[in-house]
């Protein structure tokens, strides 16, 4: 999680207090607040709202991408999946995903001033899902509470969308919806409560002498490779489209239908991510939110660019659909490490991101698990990656007190300290192990249980699932 000066983390477990009085109809947030002091929480809280609007923009960029990589059939079924899990996760994670997250956080910045061991959420002891826990129906519900809410939903749907993309083209609409609430509600808010949340796994530069604890600016584990586990857990139990595979179980192209689309959609996601990565300052006095804005930039550059020459030496081509996903693991992988690292280091680290893809896409489709769009490697594998690069690169520079712990700023192996490489390899095998077994056993139950299975029957998916899930066809068939 995020942390400046003004930042605070509790890392126990003890929820209570009152939040401090916020901004009314354009008053201070509290009398004793000079003018200054005033204007600035004010100005930051609009920072918060506005990067939580560019990250939900992100989902119209994650709809265009996966369309474009699947097939006319299932267009507007691959569409919806990406416009209704804003929807689902949302729900999920506002009546119970948001309280479980952070229900033992303590933050102090644009108005958020819990004192420390104190809880952003309910008073007393930790409560979940009473005393302001559910629905944040509390009386401690304040404006700044209310936007530092709006900002975490928009990340957890993020994680939420990634599985749409693995699973595209054969997965029931129904079920798809379970995944939604599921998702928001319980999955994200688990790994989030052990990290950002002051959890355990933050906690680990006490218990483990380990650097800073876990550390994760804006989510590379957090938010992608947590999403990206579980792409790789649905696409199991899914397992590949028909006609993915020849009778010796080579590999088959399923061109998608509308290149030119999700190109577009990844210059959108390209936009919104200034906001998932420089607005996770949470403040506008931090003016790291600069450094970050531009190392975010120059490694979805070099991400793209390596991307597309690595694929053409490797491949005969500058394939568009692996520079697109060259850039994405430059984006995904720079999102942890971004506060904590050069501009040098983050055209290094969004170039061996992009190569890492595109391998890891080659490898799985050699190993017949079928991912349309390449969400697998893009977020795990490139997520995993940007979460050790924290451990490798951080320079010390910024992250002072971070989780709680005594350093005078998050530093990496290649700077001294191989402590934080420890604690970030951690996270990394808690994501791979604990939570895609999560991702698993859900997807595996719901299998079992969802009569039929999650999968349409073969006729239907041969078809394509627009006119039978969804009643509706994408496109107009112009030729009758």
């Amino acid at each position: 999680m995020r942390n400046n000066k003004a930042v605070r983390y509790t890392l126990g477990g003890v929820v209570g207090a009152t939040l401090s009085t916020l901004l009314v109809t354009g008053q201070a947030f509290a009398a004793d607040l000079d003018p200054v002091d005033a204007l600035s929480q004010q100005t930051s809280l609009l920072w918060v709202v506005l990067g939580a609007v560019l990250v939900i923009f992100m989902q119209a960029g994650f709809a265009l991408v996966e369309t474009g990589f699947c097939q006319a059939k299932n267009a507007a079924h691959v569409f919806s999946t990406n416009f209704a899990i804003f929807g689902l996760g949302f729900v999920g994670f506002f009546l119970i995903g948001f309280p479980l997250a952070f229900g033992g956080f303590s933050y102090a910045a644009f108005g958020l001033d819990t004192p420390i061991g104190k809880p952003l959420v309910g008073s007393g002891n930790w409560v979940f899902l009473w005393d302001g826990g559910w629905a944040m129906s509390g009386s401690g519900v304040t404006p700044a509470l209310l936007a530092f809410f709006l900002y975490m939903a928009a990340f957890m749907d993020t994680t939420a969308t990634i599985p749409t993309g693995s699973m595209a083209e054969r997965w029931k609409w129904n079920s798809f919806v379970g995944w939604g609430l599921f998702c928001g509600a319980i999955y994200y808010p688990i790994f989030a409560a052990w990290t950002w949340g002051g959890g355990w796994l933050a906690k680990t530069w006490d218990t483990l002498s380990a650097g800073a604890g876990y550390v994760d600016f804006a989510g590379s584990g957090v938010v992608h490779a947590v999403g990206g586990v579980a792409a790789l857990a649905g696409a199991i139990v899914l397992g590949p489209r028909i006609g993915k595979y020849d009778a010796d179980r080579k590999p088959r192209t399923i061109a998608g239908h509308n290149i030119p689309m999700a190109q577009l959609g990844t210059f959108i996601l390209l936009f919104g991510w200034f906001g998932f990565n420089a607005a996770s300052t949470l403040s506008v006095a931090d003016v790291q939110f600069a450094t970050v804005a531009t190392n975010t930039a120059i490694a979805a550059a070099f991400g793209a660019v390596i991307g597309m020459f690595y694929v053409q030496k490797r491949l005969g081509k500058p394939d568009p659909g692996m520079m697109v996903n060259g850039m994405l693991a430059g984006l995904v992988a720079i999102t942890a490490p971004c506060a904590f690292t050069t501009p040098a280091w983050s055209a290094v680290i969004g170039g061996v991101a992009a190569i890492i893809a595109i391998e890891s896409c080659l490898f799985f489709e050699r190993k017949g698990i079928d991912d349309p769009v390449g969400a697998i490697s893009v977020h795990g594998i490139a997520g995993t990656f940007g979460v050790l690069c924290v451990g490798l690169v951080a320079n010390g520079s910024y992250g002072a007190g971070w989780n709680g712990s005594p350093t005078e700023g998050v530093k990496g192996l290649f700077y001294g300290d191989a402590g934080q490489l420890g604690a970030q390899a951690l996270g990394a095998a808690v994501i791979w192990t604990v939570i895609f077994g999560l991702a698993f056993g859900f997807f595996k139950l719901q299998n079992k249980f969802t009569k039929g299975g999650i999968r349409p029957e073969a006729e239907i998916e041969t078809a394509g699932l627009d006119m039978h899930e969804m009643g509706v066809k994408a496109y107009v068939d112009t030729s009758v």
